[in-house]
């Protein structure tokens, strides 16, 4: 739920414009459509960002906090990703075909987020060309972070896969609990105990 409706001013929003130059220059004019367009969202841990069977309507770039991605199987939750700060988060099938999800997003930490509509980033991209362009390069960058997930699971030991996570992304282990980083490697929590006691 959007807690905060206040239109956002662009000096409470350096962590997003500096994320974005990281991947594509965008103009001031720009930047400023794309203020008026953010909301802030805070929710507390354990609360829901979209849950499976609904369409999702926003994406979010998240400041503060930690969350998942997960989907039901068999009556029991799998875990997918991660997001951490400066990430952008959404169910990306539902918010791009605008059909109802199959995951569902859970705040692992108190959160603080910027959210923009489906509806008003479409304006945005047919307003601005630059805009439009950091699109493409997140829906690329979620595309690489699919296949690279898609190749780990398949063709990775479990072992090479906990030690993968530990050094290209310590900071999951601090943050997120033992039994959800199992679910996300794709083995029981007896059997991470076991690679963390070897390591």
């Amino acid at each position: 739920m959007i807690v905060n409706c206040i239109k956002p001013y662009l000096g409470f929003m350096q962590s997003l414009i500096s994320h974005i130059q990281q991947y594509c220059p965008i103009g001031k004019t720009a930047l400023k459509s794309l203020a008026s367009a953010l909301q802030k969202v805070e929710l507390p841990k354990g609360a829901f960002l979209t849950t499976e069977g609904k369409t999702c309507n926003h994406v979010y770039f998240l400041e503060q906090g930690c969350l998942r991605g997960f989907y039901n199987l068999d009556g029991k939750d799998i875990t997918y990703w991660f997001a951490f700060e400066n990430n952008f988060v959404t169910s990306f099938f539902s918010f791009i075909s605008r059909k109802p999800g199959v995951e569902n997003i859970q705040l692992l930490e108190d959160c603080t987020l910027w959210a923009i509509s489906y509806d008003e980033l479409q304006h945005l991209y047919s307003k601005h060309a630059d805009i439009e362009r950091l699109g493409r390069i997140m829906h690329e960058r979620y595309y690489v972070m699919l296949e690279e997930r898609f190749v780990a699971n398949h063709f990775k030991e479990a072992r090479e896969r906990y030690e993968n996570l530990a050094t290209a992304t310590p900071h999951i282990l601090q943050r997120v609990p033992l039994g959800y980083i199992a679910s996300y490697l794709g083995i029981t929590q007896e059997t991470l105990s076991r690679i963390r006691s070897k390591a």
